[in-house]
């Protein structure tokens, strides 16, 4: 191999999926063959993708989490004051990972007991 010879790439997520199609896995996709809206192809490549995303039924990580923290808060008060720590430890680890993961706008402060009825108000 010369000086400016590459040496030949992987391309993995290539393989697998020239590998699906082989067996006719490509086949029947949904919306195979229908055109693509004129929207998708004009203004903000990023909100494009949302909108796809949304229309897919996709749900963000932190959106799932902010779902999962909203519905544990309602059952938090019917545990005895032991379970609710360890409850509200595992919740705040879940506030934490929201947090690292969300638009920063919309990240939210840790939970507490003493706070309870804001926390249901600002998760609700």
């Amino acid at each position: 191999m010369s000086d400016f010879e590459q040496p030949p790439k992987n391309d993995l997520i290539g393989d697998i999926l020239k590998d699906y199609s082989k067996t006719g896995g490509m086949d029947n996709l949904k919306g195979s063959g229908e055109k693509i809206p004129k929207e998708y192809f004009s203004g903000d490549t990023f909100q494009h993708f949302q909108k796809i995303a949304k229309d897919a039924g996709y749900k963000p990580h932190w959106l799932k989490l902010q779902h999962e923290i909203s519905d544990r808060l309602g059952d938090l008060e019917t545990l005895e004051p032991a379970a609710q720590k360890k409850e509200m430890a595992k919740m705040n680890k879940k506030v934490a990972e929201h947090n690292k993961s969300c638009p920063p706008p919309l990240q939210k402060m840790p939970i507490s007991m003493n706070d309870l009825e804001a926390a249901r108000r600002i998760w609700g």
